[in-house]
């Protein structure tokens, strides 16, 4: 199973494991993603298999016995009703073996099912359930107009006793009010009977729907159940427990599918068959998906929802990245480009929080409240990864008065960017310099060119993609257009460059979560991810962005190229319109 790579291919081995949620793909782990792209399309029907869209994993191992570096493929779930494909490292447990238990129980649910489908469309139902339509229908409409009559009568009682009545012609007349209050009620009892009759032999055969829809949800529950404690996993200690075990010891249930992404397979088949893992990666194959971030050959993390709780299990034992440990000491880059008493405008480098969070790490706002002896207040943020002018507020007064400008998007922000090279092409310094790099076209009604000025240029472009939280995918967000929050983006091509990144200006009119980092790689926005971008594709297989080089600090080589250039907003207290700009350009 095991893929070994050519004797020329020189192997330098990491000092930790991969951090599946936050990592640069390994020289290795690229190379061996590519021999499996050129693996499927070497394939007829495998090409075809994987076309629609798949997540895909290799893992760089070493044989513990040999010592011989190569690694090892898996894919998600199952392709083509497939769970195992030569070339493709096993299921940790095989749901779709035909003798399996998991395939006898899911044909006693599916006969549940059918059952229920045959009971609901059978002549019994479907007459009952048009009887009862009807006899509710005609106990409507009887009443609906009898009522009009008695409304009609009434207002013809109102006239008669406006023109004067004799005592015999007023008693009639109360006569035929009770007359018709009293059909009425005797009316609405009878029409209701014929409905409760249509009702109680609807709720007969419900009853027999109920009590199926009952077994095929417990048998369900059982299962999932029963799944999850076939899903025995190890990790790097020889440690060993079912996943059942492992989300129950955190206090949580297990999504469905747990144990079925590429990473798992990948750690559990080296831990079985005495393979020392090495460095690992997953990344995109086939048609990109139209919500979630994802295109053909570029890497991303793993999941949060299911493989978070299950890796952090699987990963014990394995030397972790030094970005694991929170609680490192690290020395801060920001300085500050003005101050008075109501404002600080300052920049920071890549890697600072904006605001305290979780992770350990001191906040930009935290080191300004230190130099300042008192509290800062933040009006706004910028992702830890990315570089740039932020602003801050002094006083409660003037954080109010900017979170408004915010809100109205009076402030007007700039942000220069590095874009990954197109997908599926690698470019060099004798790429011709006639080659340039346009936009999506007008016609897929989501970039499109404006004629009207903005502070980027007189004739830019505009994205309009909403922005919904991936809330199985935290912290990634999705374009979602049911429920997404508009987002939009202007933008404009600063220049190609050679090696086939683009240089780009950015002006969000919105703020949302992510927003020019989704709108940069959704391939309905620009379909290029921002070179860096560890969440949503900064790094392809064809084109390994920011490639290792021994020649480049290692900051260098890692940060999200995203930089907030400038910011203009009104001064809190004099009103005046003022912009201050980054003294350097870090993206680069």
């Amino acid at each position: 199973m095991i893929h070994f790579f050519s004797e020329n291919f020189i192997f330098e081995e990491p000092s930790s494991f991969t951090d599946p949620f936050r990592y640069i793909p390994h020289p290795a782990v690229r190379k061996a993603a590519a021999e499996v792209i050129e693996l499927i399309e070497g394939s007829r029907e495998l090409s075809a298999d994987f076309a629609e869209g798949k997540m895909l994993g290799v893992l760089v191992c070493k044989d513990a016995e040999s010592k011989t570096v190569g690694y090892i493929a898996a894919f998600s779930g199952n392709i083509g009703g497939r769970s195992i494909i030569d070339g493709f490292v096993p299921p940790i447990y095989d749901l779709l073996a035909p003798d399996g238990v998991f395939k006898i129980k899911e044909a006693d649910i599916s006969q549940i099912n059918t059952t229920i489908k045959e009971l609901t469309s059978s002549e019994e139902y479907v007459s009952c359930h048009e009887r009862l339509s009807q006899s509710i229908r005609r106990r409507d409409e009887v009443l609906a107009e009898f009522r009009e009559r008695m409304s009609a009568s009434k207002a013809e009682r109102t006239r008669l006793r406006g023109e004067g009545l004799r005592q015999e012609d007023e008693q009639r007349l109360i006569r035929e009010s009770q007359f018709e209050k009293a059909e009425l009620k005797r009316q609405k009892v009878s029409l209701q009977e014929d409905v409760d009759i249509a009702q109680k032999q609807m709720n007969n055969l419900l009853e027999r729907v109920n009590a199926l829809k009952k077994k095929r949800a417990s048998m369900s529950d059982e299962l999932q159940d029963w799944i999850f404690k076939q899903y025995v996993v190890h990790d790097g200690t020889g440690r060993e427990s079912s996943i059942a075990d492992i989300f129950a010891e955190l206090k949580l249930i297990p999504p469905g599918g747990t144990g079925e992404c590429a990473a798992p397979k990948l750690l559990e088949y080296a831990y079985r068959n005495g393979l020392v893992p090495m460095a690992m990666g997953e990344f995109w194959y086939g048609k990109a998906s139209e919500t979630a971030v994802r295109m053909h050959g570029h890497f991303y993390p793993s999941c949060t929802s299911k493989c978070g709780p299950l890796l952090g299990y699987m990963l014990t034992g394995l030397p972790s990245q030094p970005s694991n440990d929170t609680t490192k000491q690290y020395t801060p880059e920001y300085y500050v480009i003005h101050e008075d008493d109501q404002i600080v405008v300052a920049e920071k480098a890549s890697g600072v929080p904006s605001v305290p969070g979780l992770d350990g790490r001191v906040s930009l706002q935290e080191m300004l409240e230190k130099q300042y002896g008192h509290t800062i207040h933040a009006v706004h943020r910028l992702d830890m990864d990315t570089s740039g002018v932020i602003l801050f507020a002094k006083t409660h007064e003037a954080a109010v008065c900017l979170r408004k400008q915010f809100e109205e998007h009076s402030i007007q922000k700039t942000y220069v960017a590095r874009l990954t090279p197109v997908s599926g092409r690698v470019y060099s310094e004798t790429t011709p310099p006639s080659y340039r790099w346009a936009p999506p076209p007008a016609a897929r009604g989501v970039a499109r060119f404006l004629n009207t000025p903005s502070p980027i240029s007189a004739s830019g472009a505009l994205i309009e993609l909403p922005l919904a939280a991936d809330y199985d995918e935290r912290p990634r967000q999705k374009v979602d257009f049911m429920q997404g929050k508009p987002a939009l983006t202007e933008y404009e091509i600063i220049s190609n460059n050679p090696d086939g990144t683009t240089d780009i200006l950015f002006r969000p009119v919105t703020g949302r979560t992510h927003q020019l980092r989704v709108h940069s790689a959704h391939p309905l926005g620009l379909g290029r991810p921002i070179v860096g971008d560890l969440l949503y594709g900064g790094w392809s297989i064809d084109y390994p962005a920011c490639q290792d080089d021994q020649n480049k600090k290692e900051a260098q080589t890692t940060r999200l190229h995203l930089h907030a250039l400038s910011i203009s907003f009104r001064h809190p207290s004099t009103d005046e319109t003022l912009t201050f700009s980054s003294k350097s350009l870090c993206y680069k």
